[in-house]
This record gives C-alpha cells, sequence and structure tokens, in this order.
C-alpha cells in the first residue's frame, strides 16, 4: 500500500483536556476534545451552517453528507441561497489529499524544501546539490525556473517567494542570503553565469561570518526578510535600504526557525535548539531588548515553527518528537529549564530514548500535543493545513520514517499517514486551494498526493532501501 487512511486515536494530549480516546464526529465530544477557543474558531471556520443539515435530535453532531448540504442549499435553507465560507471548507476538507503518489520529478540530492506559492500556481522545491526548482502548477508541472546557486554551504536550507511571486530568496549555511528574478524570460539560471544572483549580506561586520542561516521569510509586504541562524540570533533585512535593520541575540542555541506572526509585520516567533519559543514584538524590542514571552514544553530543540496568521496561534516541531499548539497569551516572562534527560543524545544519528516520550515539561504551557511522527536526522516541518480549504482544522508534517502525517487540530486523531518515500520527508506543503499535496523526501523524489478518485495513483515495484541517504 502506498497510502494508508485511518484514524488513531493516540495522537494528542490536550493539556487542558483530560487524557483519553479521541475519535473524528460522533455524537458525543472526545475525551480529549481540545477545550479551548481555538477549537470554537476551528469550529466556526470549518463546520458547516446548522440550517443546511438539519438531522433532527440527537444526530446534530454526526457528520453532515455534502449531497444533504447541496440539498440545503438548492433549497434555500440558510436563506443566503450559497455556501458560506464555512460551509465550503466543510465539504473541501472531507477530500484529504491521501490518494497517490504521483512523482512530479526526480533528483539525485536530498530534497530539503518544497513550498507553494500563495496563489498555488508556482511550487518550488531546494535540493543539496545546489539546485532549486520553480514549477509551473497550472501548465503541468513544466519547469519555470532551473536554478543553481551560488557560494552553497552544505545545503539550501530555506527558500522564499515575494508576495508578488517576482522573486525568490534562497539560504544556506553562510551569512549571505541571495536573490532570483523569478519573473525573467530565462529557464535555466545560473548563478552569475546566465543570470545575475543579488546576494544580501546578514553578517553585521567582517568577522561576523562564520554562521549559517537556517530560515528564511518574506514579510507580507514584501519589504523585509527575516533570517534565523546558527549564531543564536535572528535577523531583519530591510530591502529598500538594502541593509541589516536589527540583530536580535534571541537564544541561547542554534535558532532553527522563525516567521512573522501575522501580515502586520510587528510580532515575530522564533524556535531554538535551547527548547524554547519566543515571541519578539518589533516595537518595543529597542526599549526593552527582550522578548515580548516565552512558551515552554519542548523537551528538545525545537524545528519548526508555523503561525496560524492571526498573531495569537502557533505550532512547533520538536526533537522530542511531538508537535505543540501554543495561545500566546498564556507565554511568560522567564524560562526554566528542567533538565529530565541524562547523557549525550543527537538526533541526527541516535534513535530518540524510548522512556523519554513518557516525560513532560513540569512547565508546559502549550494547548495540546500531537504524537506518532518522528523528528529525527533533520530540521523537519509542520504546518496549519490551508485556510480556504480546511479552515486550518489539521496539522501536517514530514517525518523521518519517510511518511507523511496528517492530524485532526481539535480532536488530536491522526487521520491520515501517507507512505510512499524511502527517507525522511523534510518538508511538504498543502495546495492553498485544492486538496493536493506535496512531498520532498531525501531519496530525491517529489511525490503529488490528491483526493481519491483523481487518478494517477503510481506504485513502486521495489521499495529498495538507501543506507547512505538516511545519515549526514
Amino acid at each position: 500500500m502506498m497510502s494508508r487512511f485511518g484514524k488513531d486515536t493516540s495522537g494528542c494530549d490536550g493539556e487542558s483536556a483530560a487524557n483519553g480516546s479521541s475519535a473524528i464526529g460522533g455524537p458525543s465530544k472526545p475525551s480529549n476534545y481540545l477545550d479551548h477557543e481555538i477549537a470554537q474558531l476551528t469550529k466556526l471556520r470549518s463546520m458547516p451552517q446548522g440550517l443546511l443539515g438539519r438531522e433532527g435530535p440527537g444526530r446534530l453532531r454526526l457528520p453532515i453528507s455534502t449531497f444533504k448540504m447541496l440539498v440545503g442549499r438548492e433549497g434555500n435553507h440558510s436563506g443566503r441561497g450559497r455556501f458560506s465560507s464555512a460551509d465550503s471548507c466543510h465539504v473541501l476538507s472531507r477530500y484529504l489529499p491521501v490518494n497517490g503518489a504521483v512523482r512530479v520529478d526526480r533528483m539525485k540530492s536530498r530534497a530539503y524544501v518544497s513550498q507553494f506559492s500563495a496563489d498555488g500556481s508556482l511550487f518550488v522545491a531546494g535540493f543539496q546539490d545546489s539546485h532549486i526548482r520553480i514549477y509551473n502548477v497550472n501548465r503541468g508541472w513544466k519547469v519555470q525556473k532551473d536554478i543553481l546557486a551560488k557560494s552553497l554551504r552544505w545545503t539550501i536550507t530555506d527558500t522564499s517567494l515575494s508576495p508578488d511571486q517576482r522573486y525568490l530568496v534562497y539560504a544556506s549555511m553562510s551569512p549571505i542570503v541571495h536573490v532570483v528574478n523569478v519573473g525573467s524570460a530565462a529557464t535555466e539560471s545560473v548563478a552569475n553565469i546566465t543570470e545575475i544572483h543579488d546576494g544580501l549580506d546578514f553578517s553585521v561586520d567582517d568577522s561576523d561570518d562564520d554562521f549559517g542561516i537556517f530560515s528564511v521569510k518574506f514579510s507580507n509586504d514584501g519589504r523585509e526578510l527575516v533570517a534565523a541562524s546558527s549564531n543564536n540570533s535572528i535577523y531583519v533585512y530591510d530591502l529598500v535600504a538594502r541593509k541589516l535593520s536589527l540583530q536580535i541575540p534571541a537564544h541561547m542555541s542554534d535558532v532553527n526557525t522563525v516567521c512573522f506572526a501575522d501580515e502586520t509585520g510587528h510580532l515575530l516567533y522564533s524556535g531554538s535548539d535551547d527548547n524554547l519559543c519566543k515571541v519578539w514584538d518589533r516595537r518595543c524590542f529597542i526599549t526593552k531588548g527582550q522578548p515580548a514571552g516565552v512558551l515552554m514544553g519542548h523537551l528538545e530543540g525545537i524545528t519548526f515553527i508555523d503561525s496560524r496568521g492571526d498573531g495569537r496561534y502557533l505550532i512547533s516541531n520538536g526533537k522530542d518528537q511531538t508537535i505543540k499548539l501554543w495561545d500566546i497569551r498564556k507565554m511568560s516572562s522567564n524560562a526554566m529549564h528542567p533538565r529530565l534527560r541524562e547523557g549525550n543524545w543527537d538526533y541526527r544519528w541516535m534513535e530518540y530514548p524510548p522512556h523519554a516520550r513518557t516525560q513532560k515539561h513540569p512547565h508546559d504551557q502549550s494547548l495540546a500535543t500531537y504524537r506518532g511522527h518522528s523528528v529525527l536526522r533533520t530540521l523537519i516541518r509542520c504546518y496549519f493545513s490551508p485556510v480556504y480549504s480546511t479552515g486550518q482544522k489539521y496539522i501536517y508534517t514530514g517525518s523521518s520514517d519517510s511518511s507523511v502525517y496528517i492530524y485532526d487540530l481539535v480532536s488530536g486523531a491522526q487521520v491520515a499517514r501517507l507512505d510512499y518515500h524511502e527517507a525522511p520527508v523534510r518538508d511538504c506543503s498543502w495546495h492553498p486551494l485544492y486538496p493536493t499535496m506535496i512531498s520532498s523526501s531525501w531519496d530525491g523524489d517529489i511525490a503529488k498526493w490528491e483526493f481519491p478518485g483523481s487518478g494517477g495513483r503510481q506504485t513502486r515495484s521495489k521499495h529498495r532501501r538507501c543506507p547512505w541517504r538516511n545519515f549526514y
């Protein structure tokens, strides 16, 4: 089987709810159902208007079929004569991208980055051998830009498309971030041979050039870049002034991930190997020089953070093999560092100690914890599902066990596990409009998943493991 679609009720611990089994749907609330404001917000975004699915007493909590919703719409039960955005989300979110996989491309090196553009028309994939490919999704996944990167150290660590999709920035284990003109006519873009790849220097002075950048993101207005680095700092680069505008000594270890909290650009979220998520308010940082708050709960380093986009909620992937959901209103001003595990453990080549899986942070501030996937060997990424098609009711993540996992945000159930790859899946991306997902793996494959019935299923004749691909 190339994909497995099912439910696993052991995926989530609700930090604000009782422990127990869970299930999606059903006449009663699951015992570990997330009892928090975000559960209601998710319901409002992804549940249909009540009049469209009237089923009678005792059955209101059962899933409402698409057929009955269509009948209700045609009968104008809602009084609007059309679906609301929540009605549409309820229909679309039932069609999960679990069918497949179809191989989009295969390269001879590990895939590290894969992301759809904001409108889903482009897809970007970055590989360890200095290649970045931009695919035109609307033209049959034709390669629109084939980029050979410049001054690469180790691998492409991150890429980001500008909001207008005219420019791409890429980073590696170097303080220089390069810019490529995506809109130019040439398909092949070899750094400083066929096209100029402008370099943006994130180092403060000449002596400060021995660090790499793990994460880089455009601001919503396209005027700034924010970056996370191996020298424990966060950087903000002003693209209009073409200079570094802010350096924040943010953590006590590598900063693996950083992102803007919302479209205003005032708040930043960062995650580090010091096990902490931090919230930064740029409006008061100059005077205070401190984070707005700290979020504790992970027992190991944080590999990735994704914002819900509302300046309030975020999720983080951790080397303690968990995803955590956070509300920044629960953050504290000081961090405590309990030492619960003895010995030296390195996620790059060691399995996570079995006894550590049952340990919990004594000051855990997270709303919920999601378990089942594996975060080993590389900085595995996780995301909220798209707003338009799912109302962000799911969380999904790559995994070092070569799979993609999808969890229900509220119930915590594992609703799907996608199996196709032969090496760690570092990144994956859900199309912002359609039930399509792309997974990228260290086996070099870029694979496409769609909802059942869309066709195009591809299987492997034989699984051949490549041991050299699984280690640094």
